[in-house]
């Protein structure tokens, strides 16, 4: 690449850091760090990496809660070279052990109250609250002077949730990861004035990738906090330190259904996005009811793409509020047939995509890889349909459609048909196996207060075709969810195979 051209992640803060320095980057509990600071901060980190027999290109673990010391050691990952892998930090046993061992991990980066549950054997270094923590050897670091990475340089490896098999980590560049954050700022309208709050995990990509990467980048200044607290969410939107709000369907659902949502002064609050799984229509209605003068954008992608890939806007939900929107700047968006060929609009299809925002493959998993990437084009497994406008809607994950008697059968529509009973507070729709069936149409139900089944089987009945309507609801307290939110339909599948 010629000199002065590299396009790479940590040149967002760098960037940043020069043009507004002063400027309050972050804020995390009692600490905050203005541009200049941060920015110095990830140059010493970075020496206290390669500092510990790191080499470019090694891969190094992160499995820790949010924290300004999580930024940090991605960023620092990023300057010096090194491979960052996030990890969930609700994983132990089995599954932390294979993303830690099919990553190649040389070093993990973690919280002290985590660093038991990785395996034995791992190098671990603590990313706070210790005296030998990554924080505490900031002051005594030199800050990185080496070579800078290249844009085509690997930078992260985003692991798959895992909600339909085992996770693959996707390989994603400097380079496709910048062209992301510059689709996040042009579709979302991120400004700098704008005070956002990240409360979802940084281990995901959407919290990371798009908002706070990209909220770096035009120079906003951000909030992390800990979790999705509510409490803390309405405190700083009522003191003006927060108007911007990134969250998935079930923490929307969450805030919604507290007694205090409709009594706490919201108006403060202006953009609102939505995300990383599908947001019932009932509830997003219920939500701009509340609060209509509050910006919805729907943002849809996956990891692979890094991951944003299409958003619906304040002014495209009117007439199409199941709808996804349309493909970000750097994303060309297709919905095929079987066959690989253009569905005619209307018609659903899986999604294929070509972008430069999209990862290189999947680490150490060719077959999978080769699966995906196919005719130039990788090969989403969501099912969705386009219209003449170009807005997609998303139907399902291909693996998630219900075979029911030879007619397939989408969960989301019967899912939407469900959230219309004021008592139902959360549903999933899954197939079980079924002798006469194939598969079962399958309600799993939080109910929110008393209601049984023929109750909701009626109702399901008044607003679908029969063949889509629940053969069965089963009853839950609450659902399986990845720390995304996503829920675990795969998980569901397996826990009432034999119910």
């Amino acid at each position: 690449m010629t000199a002065g051209r590299s396009v790479t992640v940590d040149g967002v803060l760098r960037r940043s850091a020069r043009r507004t320095p002063e400027r309050v980057a972050v804020h995390y509990r009692d600490r905050s760090w203005t541009y200049a600071e941060l920015d110095e901060a990830v140059s010493r980190a970075a020496s206290v990496l390669l500092g510990a027999g790191l080499e470019r290109g090694d891969r190094v673990g992160a499995y820790g809660h949010n924290s300004d010391a999580y930024l940090i050691g991605f960023l620092a990952c990023a300057r010096s070279g090194l491979v960052h892998v996030p990890v969930n930090q609700n994983l132990t046993g089995e599954d932390l052990a294979y993303i830690v061992g099919q990553s190649g991990c040389g070093l993990v980066l973690a919280d002290q109250d985590l660093a038991a549950n990785l395996p034995d054997g791992t190098r671990v270094l603590p990313l706070r609250d210790t005296d030998d923590s990554l924080l505490a050897r900031l002051p005594e670091a030199r800050p990185h002077e080496g070579p800078e990475p290249r844009g085509e340089d690997l930078t992260q490896l985003l692991y798959t949730s895992g909600t339909t098999a085992l996770p693959k980590g996707a390989m994603m560049t400097h380079r496709a990861l910048v062209h992301e954050y510059l689709s996040a700022i042009t579709a979302l309208d991120l400004q700098a004035g704008d005070r956002p709050v990240h409360s979802l995990p940084l281990y995901h990509s959407a919290q990371m990738h798009v908002f706070l990467l990209p909220y770096l980048a035009v120079g906003a200044e951000n909030v992390i906090l800990d979790a999705p607290d509510p409490e803390q969410i309405f405190d700083l939107v009522e003191r003006g330190r927060a108007d911007s709000l990134f969250a998935p369907p079930t923490v929307w659902i969450g805030l919604s259904n507290r007694p205090d949502f409709a009594t706490r002064d919201l108006s403060g609050l202006r953009k609102a996005y939505y995300g990383a799984s599908i947001m019932p229509v009932p509830v997003l209605e219920r939500l701009r009811e509340r609060l209509p003068k509050l910006a919805f954008y729907n943002c849809f992608g996956q990891s692979e793409i890094g991951p944003l890939a299409m958003v619906l806007g304040p002014d495209e939900h009117k007439g199409r509020m199941d709808s996804c929107g349309r493909p970000v700047l750097f994303v060309e968006a297709r919905v095929v047939d079987e066959s690989g060929k253009d569905a005619p609009d209307g018609e659903a299809g899986e999604v294929v995509y070509r972008s430069p925002q999209l990862c290189e493959g999947y680490w150490d998993k060719p077959e999978e890889t080769a699966d995906a990437f196919r005719d130039g084009w990788f090969h989403s497994g969501d099912l969705a349909v386009r219209d003449a406008h170009g807005y997609f809607t998303v139907v399902d994950r291909v693996k998630d459609v219900i075979n029911s008697g030879g007619v397939l059968v989408a969960s989301r529509q019967v899912e939407d048909a469900l959230y219309t009973h004021e008592e139902v507070a959360e549903v999933a729709v899954i197939g079980l196996p079924d002798e006469r069936w194939i598969e079962a149409v399958t309600a799993v139900v939080v109910p929110r207060g008393q209601v049984t089944e023929d109750e909701l089987l009626t109702h399901a009945r008044e607003k679908l075709a029969h063949f889509k309507a629940p053969k069965r609801v089963l009853f839950v307290d609450e659902l399986p969810r990845n720390a995304s939110g996503k829920i675990l339909k795969r998980e569901l599948r397996d826990r009432f195979a034999d119910a």
